[in-house]
């Protein structure tokens, strides 16, 4: 076999390496995508998951438009402390996942007095972007929005509200909610895209060129570039 190898002619021989040479790159190529794909697949089912925003629940923290990195690492050993901002499965669907502020944790008193959060007989610090969009105090069988409990918080639940106080569905109206539903903790955003209600809409495959188009062209104005990294679950 040595003997056949060493009389084949030079460019023979180097044409054999080279294509060895591509079998090799390629096949290193091969394993570095599916390495890839593995390693995004464990990280997004055990530590990190984009999530974006759909509703006006969350404004001013949150706003329609904003893509959030979360992790899932920390409640997996702690449950949330008040203040901090979770991702869940929302009760009543679990198919859905809602995302609001942990407000007050087991053994809790929570008291809402006009609007007023009280947790423990202690005013709730809210963060400055927390917003109240009606002044009325609402009665009868929608008076848990502004006047609540004193109700304390079950052992392995937390109290949960939306920062946007007279616009959120939260544990004000479908109860407290299970540790064991929290998925997440955000982490920042990464990205944060406004609506724009001129914007094509998608009526047929057509109608992706001038939906691109309109996006290429908009894209500075639409991007919401001081929101971008903005931190998520900041010490109170």
């Amino acid at each position: 076999m040595s003997d056949t190898i060493r009389n084949r002619p030079l460019a023979a021989v180097r044409r054999d390496e080279e294509e060895g040479g591509k079998r090799n790159l390629l096949y290193n190529w091969i394993q570095i995508v599916v390495l890839s794909i593995f390693l995004a697949l464990i990280l997004r089912a055990y530590i990190f998951q984009a999530y974006s925003v759909p509703s006006q629940s969350m404004e001013n923290t949150l706003l329609i438009g904003d893509y959030i990195l979360a992790e899932k690492v920390t409640y997996k050993f702690r449950p949330p402390m008040r203040g901090e901002i979770v991702i869940f499965k929302y009760p009543l669907n679990p198919d859905k996942d809602f995302i609001k502020r942990c407000v007050a944790v087991e053994g809790d008193t929570v008291v809402i007095r006009d609007k007023v959060v009280y947790v423990n007989e202690v005013p709730f610090p809210d963060p400055p972007t927390v917003k109240f969009t009606d002044s009325r105090l609402l009665s009868g069988i929608y008076s848990t929005r502004d006047n609540y409990g004193p109700k304390v918080v079950p052992r392995g639940k937390i109290f949960v509200l939306g920062d946007n106080r007279d616009n959120s569905q939260d544990s004000r109206f479908w109860g407290f909610l299970p540790v064991e539903n929290i998925k997440a903790r955000p982490l920042f955003v990464y990205f944060s895209w406004a609506p724009d209600p001129d914007a094509p809409q998608w009526s047929s495959p057509l109608s992706i060129i001038p939906i691109i188009f309109y996006n290429i062209t908009h894209f500075p104005s639409r991007v919401r570039w001081s929101r971008i990294f903005k931190p998520m679950n900041r010490r109170m």
